[in-house]
C-alpha cells in the first residue's frame, strides 16, 4: 500500500511567456543571477515538503541549461547543504548521470555525502539522454550512440558497487582498470579501498525505468537496484506491462515479490476546486513541458513534423498534439479537487498492492508559488490518508 510521498523538482526557474504559444525553448537565454535563483526555489520547494511531511525529495543532475529549464548541476554537493536545513526529509539522486563522471569520484562523492548527512542521501544512477551535456563530456548519450552509452554506464556501475560493498577491490573491464599495477611506496598496487565507504551498507540504489528493456531490467536485478517509473500508473494503462516485468523480472533472480514492489511511480498533479479549473491552470504548464521534452524524444507517437511544430508558436495550435486531457487519461497527471485526487491514487493501489511509494509533483514550467501551493495542497488533503495506512 502505498505509505511514502516524494516529489520530483527538475530544477527549473520561474519562466515568463510559457505554453505552445510563447517563447520557443531555443530561444530562451536566462541572465546568470536568474539561473542561480534555482537554488532559492529548491530551497523553498523542500522547506515546505519538510513542513507538510513528504518522506523524499528528489532532483536530476544537469548541465549547460541556459534556457532554465534543468539547472542543478551537482545533486550531492547541493544536499550536504539541504540536510543542514532539514531534520526528516531524504533526498534522492534522480539520477547521478554516471557517464558524466569517473566512477570511483561518483562513489567517493556519494560516500561523503551519506556521512555528513546521516545517510539522508539515497544513491541515484542515469545513462544521461542529452547530448549537449554528456557528449561534452567526453562520451557518447543514449541519443548519440546508446550501445557506448550503456556499455560505459554498466561497467562503471559494476566499479560503484565493488566500490561500496568490498573493503579491497580490483575491477578490469572495457573501460577502467582498477587500480592500475603501478609501484608506491614499496609494492606493487593489486587492490585499492573507497575512502571514506558508506557508513549505511549495502547502498540503496535507484534507476529509471524509461525503455524497459529485458537487458535493463536484468541488469537492475542483478544490482539489487529499484525502479524510478514516471508518467504515471493507471490500471490498466501502458505500465501496467512494466510492472509484470519488473515482477518477473525479480522472480527470475530469486525475488517474490508483488505486483508494485521495489518501485516508485511519479505523477504530476494540480489540486484545484474542480478538474475543469485544474485543467485550465495548469495547461500551460503541460504544453512548456511538452515544448522541452517532445524533441527529446519524450513524447511518444509524435511525427517529426509534430516535433518541429512544437518549436513554433505559429504552427503549434494546428499540429494535432497531445493535450493536458490525454495526459489525464492516461493516467500520468491527476488533476482535480482533493477527493478526486485522492480515488485515482485509491485505484493505483488497489492495482499494485507492492507499491508503496509515489511521487507527485510539477512540471517544468511551473511557477514557485505554484508548486509551492500543489505540494501543501496535496500534504493537507491527500496525503494524510495514506500516511495513516502504514
Amino acid at each position: 500500500m502505498i505509505t511514502k510521498f516524494g516529489s520530483l523538482f527538475a530544477g527549473h526557474v520561474d519562466l515568463d511567456n510559457i505554453g505552445l504559444d510563447g517563447t520557443p525553448v531555443n530561444d530562451r537565454w536566462l541572465p546568470d543571477s536568474q539561473l542561480a535563483g534555482v537554488f532559492d526555489k529548491t530551497e523553498a520547494i523542500v522547506l515546505k515538503m519538510e513542513e507538510m511531511g513528504y518522506d523524499t525529495f528528489w532532483t536530476a543532475e544537469h548541465h549547460f541549461q541556459r534556457e532554465g529549464y534543468e539547472c542543478l548541476p551537482n545533486l550531492l554537493l547541493l544536499y550536504v547543504h539541504l540536510a543542514h536545513l532539514t531534520k526528516n526529509l531524504k533526498f534522492g539522486c534522480g539520477f547521478n548521470i554516471n557517464p558524466m563522471w569517473h566512477p570511483l569520484r561518483l562513489a567517493e562523492d556519494y560516500a561523503t555525502a551519506d556521512i555528513l548527512t546521516g545517510g539522508r542521501v539515497i544513491f541515484g544512477v542515469g545513462r544521461g539522454y542529452h547530448s549537449r551535456e554528456v557528449d561534452t563530456f567526453g562520451v557518447p548519450s543514449t541519443n548519440s550512440d546508446n550501445e557506448a552509452n550503456r556499455e560505459m554506464f554498466e561497467e562503471q556501475v559494476e566499479v560503484i558497487m565493488k566500490a561500496f560493498h568490498q573493503e579491497s577491490f580490483s575491477h578490469e573491464g572495457k573501460f577502467y582498470q582498477i587500480p592500475p599495477e603501478v609501484p608506491y611506496r614499496g609494492y606493487t598496487l593489486k587492490e585499492i579501498t573507497l575512502v571514506p565507504r558508506p557508513v549505511n551498507l549495502p547502498v540503496e540504489t535507484w534507476q529509471p525505468v524509461v525503455s524497459a528493456s529485458k537487458r535493463a531490467m536484468e541488469f537492475m536485478a542483478k544490482h539489487n537496484m529499484k525502479g524510478l517509473v514516471g508518467g504515471g500508473a493507471a490500471p490498466g494503462g501502458a505500465i501496467e506491462g512494466v510492472m509484470r516485468q519488473w515482477q518477473e523480472t525479480q522472480a527470475e533472480h530469486g525475488r517474490d515479490t508483488e505486483l508494485g514492489e521495489g518501485l516508485a511511480v511519479g505523477f504530476t498533479i494540480h489540486i484545484a476546486e474542480t478538474e475543469e479549473k485544474a485543467v485550465k491552470e495548469a495547461r500551460s504548464f503541460f504544453e512548456e513541458n511538452m515544448k522541452m521534452f517532445a524533441p527529446l524524444g519524450f513524447v511518444r507517437g509524435l511525427s517529426e513534423e509534430q516535433i518541429r511544430a512544437v518549436e513554433d508558436p505559429r504552427r503549434a495550435r494546428s499540429a494535432g498534439l497531445p493535450t493536458l486531457e490525454d495526459g489525464i487519461k492516461a493516467g500520468s497527471w491527476l488533476c482535480g479537487p482533493p477527493e478526486l485526487v485522492t480515488e485515482r491514487l485509491e485505484a493505483v493501489q488497489d492495482a499494485y498492492p507492492g507499491l508503496n511509494q509515489i511521487n507527485v509533483g510539477s512540471v517544468i514550467g511551473t511557477p514557485q508559488s505554484v508548486i509551492l501551493e500543489q505540494l501543501e495542497a496535496f500534504g493537507k488533503d491527500v496525503m494524510p490518508k495514506f500516511k495513516a495506512q502504514g
